[in-house]
């Protein structure tokens, strides 16, 4: 191990990691619906124009 590291300081950077990667994943999930619903709207749009 590092001097001057002790097993909380690595383990508070461990969940800060963890914590990090899931709100990423959660943004990422989010653009991704958000995308979906962009298409699914358009789509009914331009359906509902040519009518």
């Amino acid at each position: 191990m590092v001097p001057g590291l002790s097993a909380g300081t690595v383990a508070a950077v461990v969940i800060v990691g963890i914590v990090l990667t899931a709100l990423l994943a959660a943004v990422a999930l989010t653009a991704i619906s958000v995308a979906v619903a962009a298409v699914v709207m358009r789509s009914l749009l331009t359906n509902q124009r040519r009518r």
